[in-house]
C-alpha cells in the first residue's frame, strides 16, 4: 500500500478542505525499510530526478566512534538492546536511528538512518 505525503483533506479544526487537483505520483512515499540484523544486503531506490539512494535491508557491521579518543572502528553487531522508535523493534532486532546496539566494542547508540543512508554509524555509550 502506498503512503501519501500530500496535503490532508481535513483542517486542524476538523473542517473539510476542497481539493483543487488529484493526487500526484511524486507525492507518494514508500514503506519503511526496516533494517534487521543479518548478512549485509542493500538495494538502490530511485528518487526525484532519477537520483538513487542506498537502502540497507540487513547488516551485521557498524562504524563505531569512541567520543573520548575520536577513533572510529568497524565492529560486529551482536544484538539490539533497545530501540526508542518502538519497543517491539528490539525484540525483532530492527535497527533505526536512536537504537542501542551491542557491539564487540561495547554498547553504542545509532546516529545514522540506515534506511536512508545505507550504513550504520554509532557512538559508544559510556558506562
Amino acid at each position: 500500500m502506498a503512503i501519501y505525503q500530500g496535503r490532508a483533506k481535513v483542517k486542524i479544526s476538523g473542517g473539510k478542505l476542497r481539493s483543487n487537483r488529484h493526487k500526484k505520483r511524486f507525492e507518494l512515499g514508500s514503506e519503511p525499510s526496516l533494517t534487521v540484523l543479518g548478512n549485509t544486503k542493500r538495494k538502490q531506490v530511485r528518487g526525484m530526478g532519477g537520483n538513487t539512494k542506498p537502502v540497507l535491508l540487513s547488516t551485521n557491521e557498524a562504524n563505531v566512534t569512541d567520543q573520548a579518543s575520536k577513533v572510529t572502528k568497524r565492529a560486529k553487531i551482536l544484538n539490539v538492546l533497545e530501540n526508542i522508535a518502538d519497543p517491539h523493534f528490539a525484540q525483532r532486532n530492527i535497527i533505526t536511528k536512536g537504537a542501542v546496539i551491542v557491539t564487540e566494542l561495547g554498547n553504542a547508540r545509532v546516529t545514522s538512518r540506515p534506511g536512508q543512508s545505507g550504513r550504520i554509524n554509532a557512538v559508544l555509550i559510556k558506562k
